[in-house]
């Protein structure tokens, strides 16, 4: 799922960001309930198999033996020990998964994980992330840049491009581009070659701004007057074109499965494969990591793609524990983390989510052997269970909240800006009311 955004509506008041960001790190490590956590960055999701199978170890060695794949498509080390930094860092370090100590919590980057793959798009984005995260670890002002601070990569697909990111660029047609600000509903042209220095002029541009101004922020978005047209103008709009509107287009998504190729196509194909709210054990890793023909993308759907996998490797990676059949009522289903690994949440939520995924697919089953019952639709708007009023990891765009209220779960169309009615479910009634909101289509 995409990143979750601040609550920051358009009229809104600003929140106070007078102190530093939280966002845990590789060497920042965020005390939780079930012990440290660790967040790796990924700049695109992109992996070797030597760095795969080197995260499969820490998580084993150090931690509880699992991965977590975030909305950023970063990873997660979650249960480790306090003391465990140096060696973590150390081992991050050994396969380049850790180029930069002052600047590793700012490589937020995501990339349209089928770029190349599937015959849309049109544009290599990978070459852009590795142009971007070698030039931001490069320059020293780059770490002043938020932990949150985001660059979406998109290749013209529009998929990431619906992240709304702090600075996005969009691939078009003949080598074109465009580069939007927040969430902006104009970009600007960018010239063929200057793609990574607009995207970095513009990040420098936003910093150099809130000195000018004295104000403090994360985002791009919580402080629109300043940029482009405010006390700072964007180096990178200099002389450009006159700006021209971005169309929201959204997809396709990466489906679990063989990815779809045009025929005769000149592209690489491959897998993609789903896990079960984005988390995995070690054996599991080693299994894709295995499977891949050199390296592996994670995504912001908590999937993976692996580029020029054969389909031969599917029947193991499903008996890995990997989703790798589409339609199913667990394509775009989220949880946070809940209990017991967030003392903030009410219940555990991934294992309610779990419970009433799983019978909708049995349900699902039912429905096709002609029974009068109703399980949750396997297409529809994206849901997310939530513990607490944090709602954290949710989509962005339209999706259904879950929220666990103590006493059952409150159901919402589009999260907490929703218009429509809430409903307050049991678990028992859940499914159902999931099925309902997840049809909605206004």
């Amino acid at each position: 799922m995409p990143p979750t955004p601040d609550a920051t509506a358009p009229g809104a008041a600003v929140p106070d960001r007078g102190r530093a960001d939280a966002c845990p790190g590789a060497l920042r490590l965020h005390p939780a309930d079930d012990g440290a956590l660790a967040r790796v960055r990924l700049p695109g999701g992109l992996l070797t198999a030597r760095q795969a199978l080197a995260l499969a170890d820490a998580a084993e060695a150090l931690g509880d033996g699992e991965l977590e794949t975030t909305s950023r498509g970063n990873v997660q080390l979650r249960g480790l020990a306090s003391h465990c930094g140096a060696e973590l860092a150390e081992r991050l370090r050994a396969v380049g998964l850790l180029p930069s100590d002052t600047h590793e919590r700012v490589r937020n980057i995501v990339a349209s994980p089928l770029a190349g793959l599937d015959g849309h798009g049109f544009a290599d984005v990978q070459a852009w992330v590795r142009e971007l995260d070698a030039r931001l670890c490069a320059s020293d002002w780059a770490a002043g840049l938020s932990g949150k601070f985001l660059f979406a990569l998109d290749d013209g697909r529009g998929d990431v491009a619906a992240f709304d990111a702090d600075v996005t660029l969009i691939a078009g047609p003949d080598g074109s581009a465009l580069l939007r600000l927040g969430r902006a509903a104009h970009g600007r042209p960018v010239p063929a070659g200057q793609e990574v220095t607009a995207v970095l002029d513009a990040a420098r541009a936003f910093l150099h701004a809130l000195r000018e101004s004295g104000r403090k922020a994360w985002h791009l978005r919580e402080v629109p007057e300043l940029l482009p047209a405010g006390p700072v103008s964007v180096p990178a709009f200099a002389g450009a074109a006159p700006a021209v509107g971005v169309v929201r287009t959204v997809g396709p998504f990466p489906t679990v499965g063989r990815l779809a190729t045009p025929a005769g196509g000149a592209v690489a194909g491959g897998l993609s494969v789903g896990m079960r709210f984005g988390r995995a054990g070690a054996a599991q890793w080693r299994e894709l990591a295995g499977a891949c023909a050199g390296e592996i993308r994670l995504t912001p759907w908590r999937g993976a793609v692996l580029p020029g996998a054969p389909a031969d490797r599917l029947p193991a990676l499903a008996a890995a524990g990997f989703r790798t059949a589409p339609g199913s009522p667990w394509e775009r289903a989220t949880a946070c983390t809940g209990l017991p690994g967030c003392a903030k949440s009410r219940t555990d939520v991934r294992a309610d989510a779990a419970r009433a995924l799983d019978a909708a697919r049995a349900l699902d089953a039912a429905v096709a052997g002609s029974l009068p019952v109703v399980g949750l639709p396997t297409a529809g708007l994206p849901v997310h269970w939530s513990g607490c009023e944090r709602r954290c990891g949710h989509p962005a765009g339209r999706w259904v909240d879950v929220l666990a209220t103590g006493q059952g779960y409150r159901v919402t169309v589009n999260g907490p800006a929703a218009a429509g009615a809430a409903v307050d479910v049991t678990n028992e009634e859940m499914a159902e009311a999931v099925a309902e909101a997840r049809r909605t289509t206004k």
